[in-house]
């Protein structure tokens, strides 16, 4: 069994961050969304993965190599221009052969892996499985209706009068049948060639499409608020660890991870939170739920409930919350004469700002 993992896409929710960097590759606690996926998939017993990648292929190869830090052999697909997922799996073809896959979205996060779903697929074989969950707004995913024995009998895409309200999670598990079913649908209305499209292709051929609805936590970490829910998530589940350097005048509450070659001076951090190597943190107050990347600095400033990448500083502000900030960021006061605020901003950014 392989694995076909989509780490193209633009991004477009996530911007103005992903301007310069991959959705997939923005940290959850420290480590990029990507890396929790590709590790659910090495500990399903699967090793070969194909990875379809876009204009941040770059990016994308360099962190991820070729797998061997994962126990994974990436084989690297170029796609042009992001065209549906199901374009992912005809451009795939060749990869993956006659192999059954798992087809997992990279910007996907999915609390206790995939293992089981991995197995039950393997046991029961079914020409494709796909998982579900309740969202409370199903107009923004792949919808499922399902009849009363929990049968599949419908697909749609991000409907306007949703049939139901579960959703489909990206993941999903297929036999070499669903090769026909790509070469077999037309381009919807977005100009792509939908999975749900072909999904209903095969339950239109009386093929055998299973889901499985899920009650544990998943989210589409595509915009600020989720990225910001699932940094909470997963940082509630880490250990205490001091591996940096703490003074005297410092105090570290609760679940805090500190890494090595980080130094926390004269300032408070409270849990859970995880502060990376070589950043400093001086004279300042670090809240709950909050990661900062490696070799930041925080000075005289208190964030919270906050992620900062990696190369960034905070100085002299008084606070910042439920916020994203991205690489080599300087968030410093303005002027106290003229009152003004002063911004250098990309494209797409949003502001809010207290008169």
């Amino acid at each position: 069994m392989k694995a076909l993992v989509l780490s193209g896409g633009a991004g477009t929710r996530l911007r103005p961050i992903t301007h310069t960097s991959a959705k997939q590759l923005v940290p959850v606690a420290n480590k990029a969304v990507l890396f929790y996926g590709l590790e659910s998939i090495a500990e399903a017993g699967i090793t070969d993965v194909g990875m379809i990648v876009g204009d941040t292929a770059a990016e994308i190869e360099e962190a991820v190599g070729d797998g061997s830090q994962f126990g994974l052999k990436i084989t690297y697909i170029p796609q042009e221009r992001p065209l549906g997922l199901a374009h992912a799996v005809l451009i795939a073809r060749d990869y993956l052969g006659d192999d059954d896959f798992v087809m997992y979205l990279g910007d996907n996060f999915i609390v206790g892996g995939i293992t089981d779903l991995v197995d039950e697929f393997r046991g029961n074989r079914p020409d494709a499985q796909i998982l579900l969950t309740r969202v409370a707004d199903p107009r923004a995913f792949g919808v499922a209706e399902l009849d009363p024995s929990g049968q599949v009998i419908g697909l749609e895409e991000k409907p306007d009068r949703p049939k139901s309200d579960l959703a489909l999670v990206g993941v999903y598990l297929f036999t070499p049948l669903i090769h026909e079913a790509v070469r077999a649908i037309e381009p919807s209305w977005r100009g792509e060639l939908e999975i749900t499209h072909a999904i209903q292709h095969l339950i239109d051929s009386r093929a055998d499409v299973r889901s499985t609805v899920i009650t544990g936590y998943w989210k589409d970490t595509g915009n600020v608020g989720d990225m910001l829910e699932v940094n909470r998530m997963v940082l509630e589940g880490m250990d205490r660890r001091i591996d940096g350097d703490v003074d005297t005048a410092s105090e570290t509450i609760g679940r805090v991870v500190v890494e090595e070659g980080a130094r926390i001076v004269n300032s408070r951090i409270v849990g859970p939170a995880v502060i990376g190597s070589g950043t400093v943190i001086t004279n300042s107050y670090v809240g709950p739920f909050t990661s900062i990347a490696e070799n930041c600095r925080i000075t005289d400033s208190e964030v919270e409930f906050s992620i900062v990448l990696r190369d960034s500083s905070i100085q002299g502000v008084g606070r910042i919350e439920a916020s994203l900030i991205g690489r080599h960021v300087e968030v410093t006061p303005a002027p106290s004469v003229p009152s003004a605020h002063r911004f250098v901003l990309g494209d797409h950014s949003k502001v809010q700002i207290t008169s």
